[in-house]
């Protein structure tokens, strides 16, 4: 306390005391009066009239007089006793409210402190106490000559998870991950989070850099088993970066950077651990250059689609062509969509994205009408797309605009999209059916959980993921997986594509499987429009023709193909059994991880 603060309590405690003893001092005078005035009337009484011998005879004589000489003393003594009571009481209780006081200030200080350095949300150390340590960890590393790794996690798809189960369920997300991080690293370690979905583990002393790839999957790992949200079971990955003192920089600030790096890549790669690598770097300045530029790119038109066919294998027809986005980079040349769709995805431009692209394919699709060829075309749909409520109206618009027939446009979303928010996605793409825009499951066979749930799902067609295709000749299981696939797919009712069709071998396999459609690279890579339309003139495989001026009512359906025979509800039950064993097939057989995509991204 300061001298300030001693000197007004004293002074307070005198001020009470002075204001008791006032009223003491009062007694006292009022005491003597009596006195004298009892002393003249005994003096009166005795002899008549008052003088100093008879008022000293009445002292003398009168013993009740005594008594009343004493009150004076008593009244004073009463008086200072209260009053040093009241001053002391006072006194303690200013000096209990003000140690409340100081120890309710220190404790807002202290907390204010804890704020200024730790996360609100999940309590761990903030960016900048990270930062402080790692400078203190990297300072005792020098002076050891020992290492030290910081690894930096980024949440996969969080965005997704944000915007469809909202902020609030995010946020128990976040702490749910926080806690999981800190079961998975030792007492000695530091676990923050740097912001949003973004968090950084600094391992103080490790003996090699295989530590640090060691508690990378360790990691990955604890963040394997399912987070429950809102009754929901969400599969939640990460992608990390490593950076290791010395070896990746000599300070805090360039091993963070690096790390950061690392796990862009990572991310990029969907690797889901990589270790800082200079040859990797070199992304990074062009990485923030795009992230400046993907907006003027898009509003500018330097985006551009190839398209790459989809035949009919029993017809030979050419039925649809998917539609990729590209990048014409004024300064970085033909960009493939890994390198601007995922910072779409971060920066909030996936939804203007995916307009241009629809936007640009339909208008494509009515060139070729009015050209009298008649294919459809097909777009990938990110889950960030899928889960936008505007989504149905936007399509609708689009198809008025150009003249199109709903049918004419396929939709390809992938599964694990799809199990974010089931009911949503079932909402969302009922709608779109009733319209009559055709829905497609891309990367079949990559995303487990929904196999089981696809029979309630609108959708006209699957494409085996082309993981499975590419070997099915050499794999005797990849090549079970996609007999089972197309079974079960046929007798869902549902169309059968299979990519990746980069051998002729490839394509007569699936035709003798009985894979409705094919594509890949044998039959074209994806190339641009010029390019696309010279392989027409050339190919093979031809569109069918229509009458420019005919309806695009008149034009819908895909003629000449067999329709896949349908099955009674009666025997649901046994294929929702099969659909069952071939996913514990599949997941016994070919596990990867997850392969979602975006709009336009292939």
């Amino acid at each position: 306390m300061s001298i300030s603060t001693n000197h007004s309590l004293a002074s307070n405690a005198a001020l009470l005391k002075s204001k008791a003893s006032k009223y003491a001092y009062y007694g006292v005078v009022i005491a003597v009066v009596a006195i004298v005035v009892a002393t003249g009337l005994v003096s009166v009484y005795n002899t008549g009239g008052i003088s100093l011998d008879s008022l000293i005879e009445a002292q003398r004589e009168n013993k009740a007089l005594w008594l009343l000489d004493l009150m004076p003393f008593a009244f004073a003594f009463w008086g200072q006793y209260v009053s040093s009571m009241i001053a002391y009481e006072a006194g303690a209780l200013v000096v209990d409210q003000t140690n409340e006081l100081r120890a309710q200030t220190t404790a807002i200080e202290q907390q204010a402190m804890h704020d200024l350095t730790h996360d609100k949300l999940t309590d761990l150390p903030n960016r900048a106490l990270l930062r402080d340590r790692l400078e203190q960890a990297v300072s005792a590393a020098a002076h050891e000559r020992s290492q030290l790794a910081i690894l930096v996690l980024d949440l996969d798809r969080f965005k997704e998870i944000n915007d469809t189960l909202g902020h609030y369920n995010g946020d128990r997300l976040l702490k749910q991950v926080a806690l999981r991080l800190e079961g998975a690293v030792k007492e000695t370690d530091t676990v923050a989070r740097l912001g949003g979905d973004e968090f950084a583990v600094l391992l103080h002393r490790i003996s090699s850099p295989d530590d640090a790839t060691d508690l990378g999957r360790k990691i990955g790992k604890a963040l394997q088993a399912p987070f429950g949200l809102e009754g929901l079971k969400l599969d939640v990955q990460a992608s990390i970066g490593i950076a290791v003192f010395p070896d990746h920089g000599p300070d805090a600030d360039t091993l963070l950077q690096r790390a950061d790096v690392a796990m862009y890549i990572a991310k990029q790669q969907k690797s889901g651990c990589v270790s800082y690598d200079p040859k990797l770097d070199k992304h990074s300045p062009r990485r923030l250059t795009l992230m400046g530029e993907l907006r003027h790119a898009i509003d500018a038109d330097e985006l551009v689609l190839h398209y790459q066919p989809k035949i009919d294998i029993r017809s030979g027809t050419i039925v649809e062509a998917e539609a990729l986005v590209r990048w014409q980079h004024p300064q970085y040349g033909m960009l493939g969509p890994d390198e601007f769709i995922p910072l779409a995805e971060r920066t909030g431009l996936i939804k203007p994205l995916t307009i241009w692209v629809l936007g640009r394919a339909l208008r494509q699709q009515e060139s070729w009408r009015g050209q009298g060829i008649d294919i459809g075309v097909a777009v990938n749909m990110s889950a960030h797309g899928l889960f936008d409520l505007e989504l149905p109206d936007l399509v609708a618009g689009l198809l008025a605009a150009r003249g199109t027939a709903p049918d004419r446009l396929m939709l390809e979303i992938t599964e694990t999209s799809i199990m974010v928010d089931q009911q949503r996605a079932l909402d969302i793409l009922s709608r779109l059916a009733d319209m009559g825009v055709r829905l497609s499951i891309d990367d079949f066979g990559t995303g487990y959980s929904s196999l089981a749930y696809l029979s309630k799902l609108p959708v006209d067609e699957i494409k085996i993921d082309r993981s499975f295709v590419m070997d099915m000749i050499e794999n005797a299981k990849h090549a079970m997986i996609v007999r089972a696939t197309v079974d079960l797919a046929h007798n869902l009712d549902l169309e059968v594509v299979g990519e990746g069709t980069c051998e002729p071998e490839i394509l007569e396999h699936l035709r003798e499987l009985g894979c409705d459609a094919a594509q890949g690279n044998y039959i074209s890579p994806a190339v641009d429009v010029a390019s696309f339309s010279q392989w027409l003139q050339n190919s093979q495989w031809k569109p069918r023709r229509t009458n420019p001026r005919q309806s695009t009512s008149e034009t819908s359906g895909w003629p000449g193909r067999a329709k896949p025979r349908a099955v009674a509800h009666t025997d649901l039950e046994s294929i929702e059994s099969a659909i069952q064993d071939l996913e514990e097939f599949v997941r016994q057989v070919d596990p990867k991880p997850d392969g979602s995509k975006a709009a336009g991204a292939s």
